[in-house]
C-alpha cells in the first residue's frame, strides 16, 4: 500500500512538472510612454529638456549627432524548449531639430519593422586548437633577450 502511494505521488509530481514546462511565459522588456503623457508634448514647441521631464529619458539614443530618442518595448513569449518569439514590439521615435526642439513623434509596431541581417565579423584566431603548453613552447624562439632586462 505504501509503495503504491509513492508511485501515485511520483506520477502526479511528474505530471505537474510537465504541465508547467509547456506553459507559455511572457516577458516584457523596455518602456514606451503612454499616449496620455505624449499628449503633453507639442511638436515644434517643446524641447529635449521638456521631453526628459514629461516622459523621462529613453533607454536608447541615436548614434548620430542628432541624438534622437528611441523608446522600445518588447513582449517575448517563451514556450517550453522552443526558441523565444517576439509577439509585440513598440518603438517610439522622438526626433529633434538642430536647436533641440521636437520635430516629430512617430510610433512603430512589429508589423512596421523589417528583418535586419546582422553581419558577424569575427577575427580568425590562430590560437584555436593550440594547447597552453604548445603556445608557451612556441613563443620561446620569439623572445628577444635584450628586452628582458631593461
Amino acid at each position: 500500500m505504501k509503495h503504491e502511494f509513492r508511485w501515485k505521488t511520483a506520477i502526479l509530481g511528474l505530471f505537474l512538472v510537465l504541465s508547467t514546462a509547456c506553459t507559455s511565459q511572457y516577458r516584457n522588456h523596455g518602456y514606451v510612454p503612454p499616449d496620455e503623457d505624449l499628449q503633453n508634448i507639442v511638436v515644434g514647441v517643446d524641447t529635449r529638456a521638456t521631453v526628459d521631464d514629461v516622459v523621462g529619458p529613453p533607454t536608447t539614443g541615436g548614434v548620430l549627432s542628432d541624438g534622437n530618442y528611441y523608446y522600445v518595448r518588447s513582449r517575448v513569449r517563451h514556450y517550453g524548449a522552443l526558441r523565444p518569439e517576439v509577439i509585440d514590439r513598440q518603438v517610439l521615435a522622438v526626433s529633434f531639430d538642430q536647436s533641440d526642439v521636437v520635430a516629430n513623434i512617430e510610433r512603430f509596431g512589429l508589423q512596421d519593422g523589417q528583418v535586419v541581417v546582422l553581419s558577424r565579423r569575427v577575427t580568425d584566431s590562430s590560437v584555436e586548437g593550440n594547447g597552453f603548453l604548445r603556445q608557451v613552447l612556441g613563443n620561446i624562439g620569439r623572445l628577444d633577450p635584450s628586452t628582458l632586462f631593461n
